[in-house]
């Protein structure tokens, strides 16, 4: 089975909210909120690609030294296996825009479990909530 690198990033705003995306439509899983992130190039670090994916996501510019590992899942979808580390990210340059998403959310760590979330997403919940609270 194929494994499939993406990473992702758990934006974690002043008030100690994380920002979730909903996914466009027209692309798989439509409609359900996840952490920004995104497939990794060839010849890319995990860094550079979760800087990549941020500033053309959400139109923001992060430092790698703004990213701490926190966790990753391992989820087999029925055609791929996905694995997928998460940072925590809580300093940015520039404002939050949705550029290739249908919306943004920022939500307490706790309320994560009310949304409807790709369940590769799942896992990744419990380490944000021991890290910020419910």
């Amino acid at each position: 089975m194929k494994i499939t690198l993406v990473v992702a990033c758990a934006l974690v705003d002043a008030d100690g909210r994380v920002l979730v995306a909903q996914r466009p439509e027209g692309k798989a899983l439509a409609g359900l909120w996840e952490f920004p992130g995104g497939k990794m190039e060839p010849g890319e670090r995990p860094e550079e690609t979760l800087i990549r994916e941020l500033k053309e996501e959400l139109g923001i510019t992060v430092k790698e030294d703004c990213l701490a590992p926190l966790t990753f899942a391992s989820y087999a979808y029925p055609d791929f296996h996905l694995l997928m580390p998460l940072w925590i990210c809580r300093r940015w340059e520039g404002q939050v825009q949705a550029l290739e998403h249908a919306g943004l959310k920022w939500v307490r760590a706790g309320k994560l479990r009310e949304l409807d979330m790709p369940p590769a997403d799942e896992p990744l919940i419990p380490p944000l909530i021991d890290l910020l609270g419910p």
